[in-house]
């Protein structure tokens, strides 16, 4: 079994609680105008074998408060999500947090499926034109579902507006010198970062500039 990925990082602080394991899934079906993961559209880089990234991932996964899957679309993966999360669930009693654009009633035979293997689901598109007021989500539309116990203790909090502590965003470099952006920006975020990199001389280039060309 193979899996598809654009990137993995630890510690995430802002997608869910705790400091979590991120893995961002490569290949995206749904393509929300205005999304700020649009590299992770295309079909990426070779597969990974997912026994490979399971192994890979233990040093992490003994530190990890949580884990929290996005992308990408970790739904356009039936088969190589479901493998993933069994393998997670038998290496981890943390909680799984997954972000899917596609709605709920779409993704109900998989989660049946994934029954007590994923902890919390946030789903529906990002909708550029709705508010933004809700903790952990782009748009109001989309909904926090809590599929487990654990999900229920650990992501109950999280059914609330946007508090002021909330808006935090993780900075990831990678070896190439390139930073990500890991959390939920507020939408003139990445514009005011922009101007702020501009003043001094830098220039910044996002993700949705280069999926014009995937």
């Amino acid at each position: 079994m193979n899996i598809s990925l654009s990137r993995v990082h630890f510690p995430v602080t802002t997608l869910g609680p705790g400091q979590r394991l991120g893995l961002w899934f490569q290949g995206c079906s749904i393509r929300c105008p205005g999304c700020i993961s649009a590299d992770t559209w295309g079909p990426g880089k070779q597969p990974l074998p997912l026994q490979q990234l399971l192994h890979d991932l233990q040093p992490w996964l003994a530190q990890a408060e949580g884990i929290t899957l996005s992308g990408g679309e970790p739904f356009d993966q039936p088969d190589a999500l479901l493998a993933l999360l069994q393998g997670l669930r038998q290496r981890t009693p943390v909680d799984i947090l997954a972000y899917s654009g596609h709605p709920l009633e779409r993704l109900q035979p998989l989660l049946h499926q994934a029954d007590g293997l994923l902890d919390a689901l946030i789903c529906d598109p990002f909708e550029q034109q709705q508010a933004q007021t809700l903790v952990l989500r782009g748009s109001d539309n989309q909904r926090l579902v809590l599929l487990t116990e654990l999900g229920r203790q650990r992501l109950s909090a999280y059914q609330r507006p946007l508090q002021a502590e909330d808006r935090a965003l993780d900075l990831m470099f990678d070896d190439d010198g390139s930073i990500w952006m890991a959390g939920i920006p507020r939408r003139d975020d990445v514009l005011r970062l922009r101007d702020l990199l501009h003043n001094q001389g830098h220039q910044l280039q996002i993700s949705a500039h280069t999926s014009r060309r995937r």
